[in-house]
């Protein structure tokens, strides 16, 4: 096919039409010159195709698929050969539903705990993030289903994540929030990447100049297509000249007369929507190219693989006098309404149809083993139902081992909305409180998609983390908790104690206007363990059925020059009595440093499995990015020269080896980035709070910082339902839509999770999407005759409203 050819026969309409969705989830066709249609889907842990009724928020439902355990579980398994197996497995059902493109994985970093999508989400790292992001991709596409990587970027908070501008320092931008796209991007090369809803700078993210261009093609050298997320279309010319191809869904032709008239009127060059359209077909037939007719997959095969990955990807947090595994003959009390009714995933746009569901009622019952259940609490209630907490403390009394299935509830995480605090149902909290209270021999299998507090943990002998486990999560943690299968997930994210612990605390959505990262590179483990603060479980931690020595630690140099490598390795030995995997992690830390930096760095890890008394030589490679920090100075990556740590470790503070390397420059004589004097609160973290004042990020951001709250001023298309929902034609709106989301969501409870996440979906959105996204209901015509009442000009809202009208109904 000659695309080039094919161009120069396409009308500049043509051009322009092929730059939207046909529908909700199609690219546009073009009979005349047999450019077929091809079709992308929600993911990214499952196939979300929709027959009909289509939509972005998980609503409506999907052709059964299989749900593989969310990104927050896989990223707990530290293996990149499993994150493969997963892509795989999910190509093959894209082939199967004639799916081309599915819009997957998310590589955004978790700044918060409270984040609500973080279960869609890998880590608070960017180097784990990158490696396991690439590997699904690499999996994805080696069955010519392309991948969306995503949401591209700084998008790092559901509320107000379509209007919210991030105002991040430069460095920070760099090391931690792009770092994992760039290597996903240089690594795998995933055929689309999705700009996300919010703005960097002031800018919407898919018409960034800075994001886009500068960085995604120039620097990294992206050749692939770059699509908006759903709605976030905002100038569709400004997106095209910076290098923004699709807009997706379909705005009924919306944006078409704006390129075409924009080419015409000479404000866009031809040559740039030809390179556009060039994106876009070859996209479409690379696509066509790799199409089956009748291909089936194995469904019972990926059940089997659904049920590996979640059991590779449990944490064991506690176990107290090795009370696990369980014995199959114990007198055994199951306790939880999780274990009938399973938090299996996330919320939203990632909601998965499964071809199979487990429970582990049903699975302890077909497996024979005896046991006593009791509810202990109802998952649609918080307070605490006395009366099936001391129906549960009964069983529990007579058993003599307890587990205890408890977490987060639907309600309480979600796409669309943050969570407000850390904390799990009370009525969780209070049972397992009573229970330890009866019985000494409690085991706790938490399901949820982020950290918790846990006021109980004191109390309690054994615990399993699941995350969100998927379809097969039932076989998977009764493999683990009766010794089937050697736990062997590390966390891929800090646990702190407390919520006011983070990092983020005093920042993390507070902004109407914007959302300040005040706190700077120190996310996650990269405050904690600078700043000394206690934590429940550190990054990287996860206890095993055996124990692992490391030893015998060598490196290739002691001093090297940043344009070269350097190689080292080391001894892992299975010292137990059971075969394990064990994550070997590496740390850099810079001894002294002109320039702030945290205590050490994630720069490797290494999954390895070990029959008992095996031993395995690790090697790992290293490089100039390993030991560099992002110089603004120089817009690019630098080291500066000295001596460096490397540090082997099974968590961020559990550092078993440890080698000096001497650093040298090749640019000695760059000006290092020195705050020492205009924001000395980031070099002196130590068992402090993280309390950062607006003149410290000022001189960090190097420029004033933009007003957080809202300004007066006209409302216009770009102001959110939330901005109007005060006037008088604003509350009209509001209670006009509030009715409508009740009666599609099929409540009246506002605190349903459905009606949660449409409701704020819409209400924190920007008004023209209820234009792009309403399909057709809405012309902007009629908006802008609405923002005009709303903005108080009544007589010419009216005028505009009346003709309109007119216009819609060919009058």
């Amino acid at each position: 096919m000659n695309i080039k050819e094919l161009i120069k026969s396409m009308t500049l309409e043509e051009k322009a039409a092929l730059c939207s969705g046909k529908n909700f989830w199609s690219l546009e066709s073009i009979e005349r010159l047999n450019i077929p249609s091809i079709m992308m889907t929600d993911g990214p842990h499952g196939l979300r195709k929709q027959a009909s009724n289509a939509d972005h928020m998980g609503l409506n439902k999907s052709v059964p698929a299989t749900c593989f355990p969310t990104a927050v579980t896989t990223a707990s398994s530290w293996d990149r050969e499993l994150l493969q197996e997963i892509g795989e497995a999910l190509g093959e059902e894209c082939l199967q539903e004639g799916v081309s493109v599915i819009l997957g994985p998310g590589a955004n970093i978790k700044r918060s705990p409270l984040c609500g999508r973080n279960f869609e989400y890998i880590s608070e790292d960017p180097y784990l993030t990158g490696e396991m992001a690439a590997a699904m991709i690499t999996g994805i596409q080696s069955k010519g289903i392309g991948t969306s990587l995503k949401h591209y970027a700084v998008n790092n908070q559901e509320k107000r994540r379509m209007v919210i501008d991030s105002i991040v320092d430069e460095r920070t931008l760099r090391e931690i929030y792009l770092s994992g796209f760039e290597t996903a991007v240089k690594k795998s090369q995933p055929w689309t990447v999705m700009g996300a809803y919010n703005k960097l700078y002031g800018t919407y993210c898919c018409e960034n100049k800075k994001l886009l261009k500068d960085v995604l093609r120039d620097e990294w050298g992206y050749d692939g297509l770059v699509l908006t997320d759903w709605g976030a279309c905002n100038d569709r010319v400004e997106g095209l000249k910076v290098g923004l191809d699709l807009e997706m869904p379909s705005s009924n032709g919306l944006y078409d007369k704006q390129i075409t008239q924009a080419v015409k009127n000479s404000q866009l060059d031809e040559k740039i929507l030809n390179r556009t359209v060039e994106r876009i077909l070859n996209l479409i037939f690379k696509c066509i190219e790799n199409k089956y007719t009748n291909y089936k997959y194995d469904s019972d095969a990926h059940h089997t693989l659904a049920i590996k990955a979640a059991a590779q990807s449990m944490v064991l947090l506690k176990n107290d006098d090795s009370i696990l595994p369980l014995s199959k003959d114990c007198k055994l009390a199951i306790i939880g309404e999780f274990a009938k009714s399973p938090r299996y995933q996330g919320a939203g746009s990632s909601r998965i149809n499964p071809t199979k569901l487990e429970n582990v009622f049903d699975e302890l019952t077909h497996r024979g083993i005896n046991f006593a259940y009791s509810k202990g609490y109802d998952c649609q209630e918080d307070t605490p139902n006395e009366e099936l907490i001391n129906e549960a403390c009964k069983v529990a009394a007579e058993a003599s081992t307890v587990v205890i299935f408890a977490g987060l509830t639907d309600r309480y995480e979600s796409e669309g909305f943050d969570r407000e605090h850390m904390r799990m149902p009370e009525s969780h909290n209070h049972l397992i409180k009573r229970i330890a209270k009866e019985n000494q021999n409690v085991i706790v299998v938490l399901s949820g998609g982020s950290p918790v507090e846990m006021p109980w943990f004191e109390d309690i002998q054994g615990l399993v983390n699941t995350y969100l486990s998927g379809q097969g999560g039932a076989s998977a943690v009764l493999d683990v908790l009766f010794g089937d299968v050697n736990p062997s997930g590390k966390l891929a994210e800090t646990y702190p104690i407390n919520l006011s612990d983070t990092p983020s605390y005093h920042y993390f959505a507070k902004g109407r206007k914007t959302a300040e990262y005040r706190e700077s590179i120190y996310v996650g483990y990269r405050y904690y363990d600078t700043a000394y603060k206690d934590v429940l479980f550190p990054f990287g931690f996860g206890l095993s059925y055996t124990q692992f020595q490391y030893s015998d630690m060598t490196i290739s140099k002691d001093t090297m020059i940043d344009t070269e490598g350097v190689t080292l390795s080391l001894k892992v030995k299975n010292v137990g009595k059971v075969a394990g995997a064990e994550v070997i992690q590496l740390y850099i830390k810079d001894q002294e440093s002109t320039i702030f930096r945290p205590e050490k760095e994630l720069k490797g890890f290494v999954k390895v499995y070990l029959e008992p008394g095996m031993d395995k030589t690790i090697h790992f490679v290293l490089n100039k990015r390993s030991f560099a920090y992002y110089n603004i100075n120089i817009k690019d990556w630098h080291v500066e020269e000295g001596f460096f740590d490397i540090l082997i470790g099974a968590s961020s503070r559990d550092i078993r080896l440890k080698e000096k390397i001497f650093v040298r420059s090749s640019q000695p004589n760059v000006l290092i980035p020195d705050y020492r004097s205009s924001a000395s609160v980031y070099y002196n973290l130590k068992n402090k709070d993280l309390e950062i004042s607006h003149t410290d990020f000022e001189s960090l951001y190097g420029k004033p910082l933009p007003p957080s709250d809202l300004t007066e001023g006209e409302y216009t298309i770009n102001s959110s339902l939330e901005d109007v929902s005060e006037t008088f034609f604003g509350k009209i709106l509001v209670r006009s839509i509030k009715r409508k989301i009740k009666e599609v969501a099929n409540t009246k409870d506002e605190n349903d999770v459905t009606f949660r996440m449409m409701w704020l979906s819409i209400f924190e959105s920007p008004l023209r999407t209820m234009v792009q996204m309403g399909d057709g209901a809405l012309s902007m015509d009629l908006l802008n005759g609405l923002l005009k009442l709303i903005n108080r000009k009544y007589f010419k809202g009216f005028f505009m409203l009346l003709c309109a009208s007119f216009k819609k109904n060919g009058l």
